[in-house]
């Protein structure tokens, strides 16, 4: 299961609407970075249901994830941050163990 809080929501929608087109998004991960993973958020502009794809449907948007990524972001909640100057999606899961110290990466 993933969650995503209403501003995340809100930022999702905005974004599709200034775009002028997509379904949602897709979140994953990647091997990267000094501790293993990092996160991976595309937007998806058409979706035809395929196996081994987890569609978490919302109510204005889909949210894709691979069964390959869901082992590691199942429980994740995603939210919308403004910290000063700085802002963006910030990610909870409760599968990390470790985040490196400039917070691009993660292991589980």
């Amino acid at each position: 299961m993933i969650t995503i809080t209403e501003k995340a929501t809100n930022k999702i929608k905005q974004t599709l609407a200034k775009r002028g087109k997509g379904l949602g998004i897709r979140i994953g991960v990647k091997t990267t970075g000094c501790s293993g993973l990092a996160y991976v958020l595309e937007y998806v502009d058409k979706y035809e249901p395929e196996p081994g794809i987890t569609n978490f449907a919302q109510k204005d948007f889909i949210i894709l994830v691979d069964e390959k990524s869901l082992v590691y972001l199942n429980g994740l909640n995603m939210d919308y941050v403004r910290n000063g100057l700085n802002e963006g999606f910030e990610f909870t899961n409760p599968n990390e163990r470790d985040r490196c110290g400039c917070g691009e990466s993660f292991r589980v």
